[in-house]
């Protein structure tokens, strides 16, 4: 092996990236000295920013007392007290929390728990799952199979379960017709989903899983008005569980601690993730309702699912001192009007920019849509890279952002996401868009445009 190469699997085999040696808040510093502002926290994780001294300093007291302890034996103080500040008050319903280690791990839970509770409830039928196109749900097999993400499940697609269908998304810039209003255009979604129910025989639908608003797969995409309270309608007619997936918009991404409160529904099963503890230790988890738990602890009374690091008490208690910051330092208002700013900031930016086509997003969680031509929405040729030239030129002007390709229908579409950290000033709001902006320009003049 060469001197220079890396014994570390890297997401590209081909080049090794430049160590990150330092965080400070917003920004995290390489080797060569070199400042990323990170206006995506990573993948819309790091929402306290990096190295807080408050999490740091949990971190450090639980690791004095109790590192790991398996579940099977014990429960911990954090698991206890996160879980109780998480649904001690039962919001939407929800009153239990199964705690793991990331996102994927949260879905996979979500997806066990369904099928385990219509068993315990004698509807062993119901086995079939309906989720949308272009949704993203983790990169295990089963929450692979979840998602509708067209590139990630292609090499995978032998080994996916065929218990798993899917809709057309909520996402008005693609899917809306152009003389649908926006009612219209639910109605029509409403109606897929129940014929999609239909055509698998309601008895034998267990869950719809959808995000409240798509992350990564699509770019920062909310539902229409109301579409969401007719999925829940359709669910609760047929006797199916909803599972949301707030793994990256959830944790107050949006302003609100859960994306479903702006949708006026709440979820059967809810995952979360990346903002549960700012990626300050590896951390997701499961929500679910009372009568879900009540039903399994009647029946069986276990849940058959486990994983070694669940409700991992390091990770705990770095989750449960994020939650209390957030609420400590009403930062939820802040993503509120930070959101209101960068929107702003992005519209006055991009919103006449020919190659931007859409601008989308709620609270700190934002994408804009490059596309070659604004009037037909046509996409950039997918062979042209155009999020990875964005993302090099960002990061060579001191920004780190999330562009991703395939927005459009899984091949076709370059977005950049932005989920800066919830500690973000004004000034770093403004520095995010100028930055952004010119890597934009910067990698459209690259392919001649």
């Amino acid at each position: 092996m060469a001197a220079n190469k890396s014994r570390v699997m890297h997401r590209s085999l081909r080049e090794t990236p430049p160590k990150a040696v330092g965080g400070d808040g917003v920004w995290l510093i390489g080797e060569d000295g070199h400042r990323i502002l990170d206006s995506s926290g990573g993948a819309a994780v790091s929402c306290l920013g990096h190295q807080h001294p408050r999490i740091l300093a949990a971190i450090a007291k639980q690791a004095s007392k109790l590192a790991y302890a398996h579940t099977s034996f014990f429960s911990s103080e954090p698991a206890e007290e996160l879980a109780e500040r998480l649904v001690g008050r039962e919001p939407g319903g929800l009153g239990y929390v199964y705690f793991v280690s990331g996102g994927s791990e949260a879905i996979e839970a979500s997806i066990k728990l369904a099928r385990q509770y219509f068993i315990e409830r004698g509807e062993p039928k119901r086995a079939r799952f309906i989720a949308r196109r272009q949704s993203y749900h983790g990169n295990t097999l089963g929450a692979l199979s979840a998602g509708g993400n067209a590139w990630r499940r292609e090499p995978y697609a032998p080994l996916l379960s065929p218990s798993f269908s899917h809709v057309t998304p909520a996402f008005a810039y693609h899917e809306k017709r152009d003389d649908e209003s926006e009612a219209a255009f639910v109605a029509r979604l409403a109606a897929e989903l129940e014929a999609e129910f239909q055509r698998l025989g309601p008895e034998n639908v267990a869950a719809f899983i959808a995000e409240p608003v798509v992350g990564a797969t699509a770019g920062c995409v909310p539902a229409p008005e109301g579409y969401f309270k007719a999925v829940r309608e359709i669910c609760n007619r047929h006797g199916a569980l909803l599972i949301l997936d707030e793994v990256m918009c959830g944790m107050g991404r949006t302003g609100t601690l859960h994306a479903w409160e702006q949708e006026g529904i709440s979820p059967d099963i809810q995952a979360i993730a990346k903002g549960l503890g700012g990626g300050y230790q590896p951390i997701g988890a499961m929500l679910a309702s009372g009568n879900i738990v009540d039903t399994v602890r009647n029946g069986s009374g276990a849940f058959q699912h486990g994983h070694t690091y669940l409700a991992h008490p390091l990770a705990c208690a770095a989750a449960l001192e994020v939650q209390k910051t957030i609420a400590e330092e009403k930062l939820l208002d802040q993503v509120k009007e930070r959101g209101r700013q960068l929107e702003q900031r992005l519209v006055e930016r991009f919103g006449n920019h020919r190659h931007v086509g859409d601008i989308r997003g709620r609270g700190l969680f934002w994408g804009i849509e490059l596309v070659a031509d604004r009037g037909s929405r046509q996409s950039f040729d997918p062979k042209l890279k155009l999020h990875q030239r964005i993302k090099s030129a960002a990061f060579a002007g001191g920004l780190g952002c999330y562009p991703s390709g395939g927005t459009a229908d899984g091949q076709r579409g370059d977005h950049v996401l932005l989920a800066p950290p919830y500690i973000a000033t004004s000034g770093d709001i403004d520095m995010i868009v100028e930055r952004l902006g010119a890597a934009v320009d910067s990698a459209l003049k690259d392919i001649g445009h």
